[in-house]
């Protein structure tokens, strides 16, 4: 039973900063990729940030230099720590992995992030 869930959400000014977390059970966490996305109302989900179970991170370029994805294997937490919000941010974020074995994705229930004035 794999389970993902996301935290950290809100509203921020522009400009300001957010570090969302997402906590995992039901795999073996440290053997696991682990990616952030976001979807945007009546947008496509794109891809934020993913981290290797070696540590290797690629952002997409939207968010290069900005955000920071990282991982404590003890805690089964991934988190995504975002600087110098932009309303274009503004989106629900997810956590996601795939099972090594079955290839199946499994997303968290998302946190709202709101970026506005």
């Amino acid at each position: 039973q794999v389970q993902l869930v996301e935290s950290g959400g809100g509203l921020v000014q522009p400009g300001g900063s957010l570090r969302l977390s997402c906590a995992a059970s039901g795999i073996r966490f440290s053997d696991n990729a682990m990616t952030w996305y976001r979807q945007a109302p009546g947008k496509q989900r794109e891809l934020v940030a993913t981290i290797t179970s070696g540590g290797s991170t690629n952002y997409a370029d939207s968010v290069k230099g900005r955000f920071t994805i990282s991982r404590d294997n003890a805690k089964n937490t991934v988190y995504l720590q975002m600087n110098s919000l932009k309303p274009e941010d503004t989106a629900v974020y997810y956590c996601k992995t795939t099972g090594i074995f079955s290839r199946r994705d499994y997303w968290g229930q998302g946190t709202q992030v709101t970026v506005s004035s």
